[in-house]
């Protein structure tokens, strides 16, 4: 009898376990039995534009051992360089249910932050996180929201002292700047102007349409040279600022060497394509369990100065061997 009571038990205990563990279900970040990952990507400009961070994203992620199409699945939204695509585009990537959305920029941040405030977003590359209210801070982000931010002002204060190293008589340059850009960054550029003794005239555009009026005004106004501030829209039709900038003979600082590939003349800032791949290191570690409100921002340590010496000649321009000795790229 006592034997029969002992299974009896056994068999409630039993029973009491296993319903205990379906009603609390799996931990709430883990991956349900079976299920492939989604991962959202919101893309401020097209397809093309985004071919070299966007490869560097998908690399870092089968470096971690995604299989993409397997092991994991990446749905894409590109904005085509229009930002009022975003909210609509962010909306449709949350319904579709992604474990993770990634992005870059300010505008596609706000896009998905308008959609979701639970799914985590992570960024690819976005100027002063704590400043533009992204994250309360860089060691612990809270919300939905982590990433990479790169020094936004710092690296801009720092092309202005090249841009003088290059033009030693340098003093009235054109800061282009995009109306929806962070004002953190042109006031530390007014800030490091006036250390140099540097007239700033800020030039704002929208769009490309845009562009071609800028570059008028600048040139009439009697600007040396150009400092392109980061902006998505820019990035995305870099190849027409680039081309403008050699048209009216006027030497110009970007933020990303991919403006230098494509023949700007220089550019001074951490490397876009690294931090799309480092983003995928974010992806793993949320897929596995982490919140994003614990994982610290980083911030970029390598800064690359690129001179596109053909650029140069094209504008009748001599880099000093001392500016040259310290580039980490030259294009010949």
């Amino acid at each position: 009898m006592s034997t029969r009571k002992g299974v009896m038990r056994k068999a409630i205990v039993g029973f009491a376990l296993c319903s205990l563990f379906l009603m609390l279900g799996p931990p709430a970040n883990a991956q349900p039995s079976g299920k492939t990952p989604l991962i959202g990507v919101l893309y401020s400009g097209s397809k093309a534009s985004g071919e070299s961070p966007l490869r560097a994203f998908r690399q870092g992620l089968r470096d971690l051992g995604y299989v993409e199409g397997k092991t994991l699945i990446i749905e894409y939204r590109y904005g085509l360089a229009k930002t009022d695509h975003l909210p609509k585009l962010a909306n449709e990537l949350i319904k579709s249910s992604p474990d993770i959305v990634v992005t870059a920029g300010s505008a596609g941040i706000d896009a998905l932050k308008r959609s979701t405030n639970k799914i985590p977003i992570v960024v690819a590359a976005i100027g002063d996180a704590v400043g533009r209210g992204y994250v309360q801070s860089l060691s612990r982000p809270g919300g939905n929201v982590t990433g990479i931010s790169f020094l936004d002002t710092e690296i801009s204060t720092k092309r202005l002292e090249i841009l003088k190293e290059v033009l030693p008589r340098l003093s009235h340059v054109a800061v282009l700047r995009h109306p929806n850009s962070h004002a953190t960054a042109l006031r530390e550029v007014r800030t490091a102007a006036q250390a140099l003794k540097l007239r700033i005239e800020v030039l704002e555009a929208r769009n490309p349409d845009e562009f071609e009026a800028v570059f008028v005004s600048a040139k009439k106004s009697g600007a040396q040279a150009v400092n392109v501030l980061a902006s998505p829209i820019f990035f995305a039709h870099r190849q027409a600022l680039v081309d403008l900038a050699a048209k009216h003979r006027l030497p110009a600082a970007y933020e990303f060497a991919e403006f230098v590939e494509d023949g700007g003349l220089m550019s001074y800032a951490a490397s876009l394509p690294e931090m799309w791949r480092r983003a995928a290191t974010y992806v793993d570690k949320i897929l596995k369990g982490a919140k994003p409100g614990d994982l610290p921002v980083e911030q970029p340590t390598k800064f690359e100065l690129v001179i596109n010496l053909k650029a140069a000649k094209q504008i009748g321009l001599t880099i000093p061997p001392n500016v040259l000795a310290r580039a980490d790229r030259v294009i010949r």
